[in-house]
């Protein structure tokens, strides 16, 4: 039977033409708001967020607006280099919403608020090696300045009338001492910024010199002579040393393009990374050429390292030719390590081994600690000298975990081997812990070592902390999370983790944070952030499986409003994110906590239950099949999306007349395909799509395979291919200027235009100043009104369709 639906609706922006049978959608002016119901919610006050001292010892509670306005976002940004910089400030583009700081002692729950002359502009704070103090930073009109707080004390002072460069990333680092700061200063002689010229110096060029390799569709890429002269003048910084006590700068090299500049653990040298022409239009800063050295404190030249080349195209799913992710050595003051391929950074080629571990000491020549025969995924060692190291497999999904006795490699030992997917059989990752010279080892007590993980199982995640037995393999299980709460683990207390920090929620009660001792078992409040939204405590959670016709289990998140009577059949809104998975047993685990509290917030599609309507959340759309799981993609999909609405309906909750589908990003592409495919839903919303995977053609998600080698799946899972097929109403938002490499604002515009020009029913919005998730509380606001204005009109209102036989 096929499904008829009334005459056909187009729109563009903000602009719709009604539709003989259903209500149009008007156009208005300016930006509107959601019903006053979700306007309260979303400006009402929301929780701090939360730093943890090394120690255990104190908490920074950082107060923040909800959102920035659409004045703030609409500030002068720089888009160079992969990078978004304000000018104003030479830092991210990224507007501040701390208002202030207050600090709590873990010991007694104490709360304290920070002095501070200002209640605008504030970033993150961070906390000393030695828990005694942090530093936070504050932009202004003039630029980034410099603040020092004492925990104690809870007073703050600026210190030295330094600018600081964050165009770059972090401003500044602790150093082992916890006296002084590693900060990158602007240029005070550097002049005005330059004026762009009014007539071009050159055409723009490119070449290719027929290297064969791969790139990605970054955003906000270098695109002109001028753009090298703007990111050289925002990006050059001098490396200095500040005492936090008197102030005092000590320069340590000269005015550079730094791509990073890393003390060694001692603190007596530091690894220079220097971004080096010529630049790139093709790739972002973190690919450009980079000459490498080591220089002592007083800036003498200790040693040249072998640089990294531009790198503008590598095989998909590769890794570079040559030295790469060079760095100190966890506990050696003059050691450094750095990997190298030895497939030639093609992970199709044939060998018996993948990378090897390099060592070097400064006055030595390197030598290799080991080889792995899958992808080198990490290595973290203790204070012992013990290391762990991963190594995964991409195409089988497996990874290995080794420990490595760093002074003979040789003896290394396999711990687990096991499917990364397989999530309920992960045992967990080493626990880590900064000591007190700020420096990140595995912790580790005797033969024992920590292990925590999120505790997958059928009844939902479970968080664990685990003792695990180097010599014996014997684990042993500390803590585990209740089945009738949700607790994470967030730090340990003491060194034989007996005592642990946790964030405890339930359905009716808001994430708070507690101290347990897991001798006694005792939990001590230490936060009490109230509801933020009571009006929503009735909404009533269940967590669902169910099956695919193929046998695949699937699950979802039930959400009813809080006025829901049993056996009332409501309009419901199913909202997903397809994810690759190399197999079904895998691809059917649940996932999530039913106990958690539902925190709405932003512009989250959770805000429907506001409005009369059931929530399907997080329904699995699993595609399964490894590496080729994408030639049956639309197909599995449609699958899903008809299990998820055949469950609803059996459930009593929905009916065939009234559920809905929508996704962001990937998701969007999702509701995109399953509305062109599939007539299981009734109407759509998609934001931040891509419709055209031909404008992708390198890759995408997990997909390794390039267009020209498989041209017929980037086809068919391309639902602007299919536009001619899309007869159900779908909402389409995105934010003009998106800067995910894959959903670049032209995805929407030329999916909307080949809507249009087939006659479908759909309406376009484009944001100004968001990227790929919105921020304006004008933009948040609107977002919702539309969402919800789209679902009531062709969803919650809609007319029972025709059916023709």
């Amino acid at each position: 039977m096929v499904f008829h639906r009334p005459p056909l609706v187009c729109a563009l922006a903000s602009i719709a033409v009604g539709a003989a049978t259903a209500p149009a959608l008007t156009a208005q002016d300016g930006y509107r708001l959601p019903p006053q119901e979700i306007v309260d919610i979303l400006d009402a006050p929301q929780a701090p967020g939360v730093n943890v001292s090394a120690d255990g010892e104190w908490l920074i509670l950082s107060h923040r607006r909800n959102m920035p306005s659409l004045a703030d976002m609409s500030q002068p940004m720089l888009r160079i280099g992969g990078r978004r910089i304000n000018p104003a400030t030479n830092g991210p583009f990224n507007p501040s919403l701390t208002t202030g700081y207050s600090v709590m002692r873990v010991e007694d729950g104490s709360e304290r608020r920070v002095e501070l002359p200002h209640e605008d502009g504030w970033g993150g704070a961070s906390i000393s090696p030695d828990g005694q103090k942090f530093f936070m930073t504050r932009a202004t009109s003039e630029g980034i300045e410099l603040w020092l707080g004492d925990l104690e004390t809870t007073t703050a002072r600026q210190i030295s009338r330094v600018q600081l460069n964050a165009a770059r990333g972090g401003a500044c680092s602790w150093m082992r001492d916890s006296q002084q700061l590693l900060c990158h200063l602007v240029d005070p002689r550097r002049g005005r910024a330059p004026e762009k010229p009014m007539v071009p110096s050159g055409p723009i060029i490119q070449e290719t010199s027929g290297r064969v390799g791969a790139i990605r569709t970054y955003q906000d890429l270098l695109k002109t002579p001028f753009d090298v002269v703007l990111y050289d003048y925002y990006m050059t910084s001098i490396p200095t040393l500040i005492d936090v006590g008197s102030g005092r700068t000590t320069q340590l090299a000269s005015r550079g393009v730094y791509a990073s500049f890393s003390p060694s653990p001692s603190g007596d040298y530091f690894l220079v990374r220097e971004r080096v022409k010529p630049y790139s239009y093709l790739v972002p800063d973190g690919r450009f050429a980079e000459e490498i050295s080591v220089v002592a404190a007083d800036g003498d030249l200790v040693r040249e390292l072998p640089g990294k080349p531009l790198q503008e195209a590598t095989i998909v799913g590769g890794v570079p030719v040559g030295p790469r992710n060079i760095g100190w050595m966890t506990g050696r003051d003059h050691t450094l390590t750095y990997l190298e391929a030895l497939d030639g950074g093609d992970p199709n080629a044939d060998v018996e081994y993948r990378d090897r571990l390099m060592r070097l000491e400064l006055a030595a020549s390197p030598r290799e600690v080991l080889h792995t025969e899958f992808r080198y995924a990490g290595l973290s060692i203790s204070e012992s000298g013990t290391g762990f190291l991963s190594e995964f497999d991409q195409p089988t999904r497996t990874r290995r975990l080794w420990r490595v006795p760093m002074d003979d490699p040789d003896a290394k030992e396999l711990l687990w081997e096991r499917n990364s997917e397989d999530r309920y059989g992960d045992p967990g990752t080493p626990l880590t812990m900064l000591n007190d010279e700020g420096h990140r080892f595995v912790r580790q007590d005797g033969d024992w070592i920590f292990l925590t993980g999120a505790g997958a199982s059928d009844q939902g995640d479970r968080p664990f902390l685990d003792r695990f037995n180097l010599e014996t393999g014997e684990s042993e299980r500390l803590w585990r999370a209740g089945t009738d709460s949700y607790e994470t683990m967030v730090a340990v207390l003491d060194d034989d983790a007996n005592r642990i920090l946790t964030r405890y929620e339930t359905r009716a009660e808001p994430p708070n944070f507690y101290v347990r001792d897991l001798e006694s078992g005792q939990r001590t409040a230490l936060t009490d952030f109230p509801d933020p939204h009571p009006q929503l405590s009735g909404i009533q959670k269940q967590f669902v499986t169910y099956e695919r016709d193929d046998g695949v289990q699937l699950s979802a998140t039930l959400l009813l409003p809080p006025d829901y009577v049993e056996g009332q059949r409501l309009p419901v809104v199913v909202w997903a994110y397809p994810r690759e998975y190399s197999n079904a047993d895998v691809a059917g685990q649940v996932r999530g906590n039913p106990n958690q509290f539902t925190r709405i917030s932003g512009y989250s599609h959770l805000f429907f239950l506001t409005q009369g309507y059931a929530v399907f959340d997080a329904a699995t759309m699993p595609i399964v099949g490894g590496n080729l799981a994408n030639d049956t993609y639309v197909d599995q999909l449609v699958a899903s999306g008809q299990a998820a609405v055949d469950k609803l309906v059996d459930l009593g909750v929905g009916d065939r007349d009234r559920i809905g589908i929508g996704g962001h990003s990937y998701g969007a592409f999702m509701t995109a395909n399953i509305l062109a495919h599939s007539d299981a839903f009734r109407a759509g919303i998609a934001r931040s799509g891509a419709y055209n995977r031909t404008l992708t053609p390198f890759g995408f998600q997990n997909e390794r395979r390039t267009y020209w080698e498989a041209p017929e799946v980037y086809f068919n899972m391309s639902p602007f291919m299919a536009a001619d097929q899309v007869n159900e109403p779908m909402l389409m938002i995105h934010g003009l200027a998106d800067n995910n490499s894959g959903t670049f604002p032209i995805q929407s515009e030329r999916m909307f235009a080949a809507l249009e020009g087939h006659g479908a029913t759909a309406r376009l919005i484009m944001l100004e100043n968001e990227s790929h998730g919105y921020r304006a509380r004008e933009s948040v606001m609107h977002t919702l009104a539309e969402m919800v204005e789209w679902f009531d009109v062709y969803l919650k209102n809609a007319e029972p369709r025709r059916i023709t036989f």
